[in-house]
Formats: structure tokens, C-alpha cells, sequence
């Protein structure tokens, strides 16, 4: 196994892999990238929504907005079915995408740590990776 922290333990196994795996979700409402990482692995995967947006509905369109809505939480289901065994979720993204997606996982019956939801304009899959790794870094 590989150790992906870049240290010389001097031990002949490292303890490290041992480490927990942490999530973090990039989301909008048209796609979620989801990128875990441990001490021994990464894994990347993204999911697209296919919903279109919602711009210039109007109050008294509330069909479509209860149809978009719907299609919404299945997305939201969706990436929440994806999400690998971890012990820490980070939820980042730009817009209402991200806190929504905190409630649906709260309403779910997963069991997942939300540590943290910030605010990200949009970022490569290198990018979210990078900000993963940080995380598990200072574990």
C-alpha cells in the first residue's frame, strides 16, 4: 500500500493507512464531484443532476417549481447514495445548493458528520482533491 502522506516512518508498516477517510462534496444544482481521501487512497466521482435551471419561473408556476423541486431531491439522493464510507463530510459549493444538500443528508437515515459547509466558486476536480488532502492531513 502507498503511502500518501510523504513521510519516512522508519517503521517497517505504516500506521497511517489507518487513518480515517474523509469526504468532501462539491455541489450546484447540475452536478456534485465527491472526493474522498485517506492516507492510502483517493477517489474521485462525479454525479450531474440533468435538471435544467429554474430561472424565470414565476409564483404562480408552482407545478414546475414542485416538479424541479422533486427532481432536485432525487439528485440530492442520489449523491448521498454515493458517498463512500467516512468519517468527516465536507459540503462546499457556490449558491443554496450546499445547504440544501446538508438537510437532505440531516433527513436521511445515513448516518454522516457534516463538519463543515463553506462557500466555493466553481473548482477543477484537482482543486476540491487538494482541499480534501488538506483536511486529511490534519487528522
Amino acid at each position: 500500500m502507498k503511502c500518501l502522506s510523504h513521510h519516512n516512518h522508519g517503521h517497517q508498516y505504516c500506521y497511517c493507512h489507518y487513518m480515517k477517510t474523509i469526504t468532501g462534496i462539491w455541489i450546484d444544482h447540475r452536478k456534485a464531484v465527491i472526493a474522498s481521501a485517506s492516507a492510502s487512497e483517493e477517489i474521485t466521482h462525479e454525479i450531474l443532476s440533468n435538471v435544467e435551471k429554474k430561472e424565470g419561473l414565476l409564483e404562480t408556476e408552482d407545478h414546475r417549481q414542485r416538479e424541479y423541486d422533486g427532481h432536485i431531491k432525487q439528485f440530492y439522493d442520489r449523491v448521498i447514495a454515493a458517498i463512500p464510507s467516512s468519517e468527516t463530510l465536507l459540503i462546499f459549493g457556490p449558491g443554496e445548493a450546499k445547504g440544501e444538500f446538508k438537510k437532505q443528508i440531516e433527513n436521511s437515515k445515513h448516518d454522516m458528520p457534516v463538519v463543515m459547509v463553506e462557500a466555493a466558486d466553481k473548482m477543477t476536480t484537482a482543486q476540491i482533491m487538494a482541499k480534501v488532502r488538506s483536511h486529511v492531513t490534519k487528522q
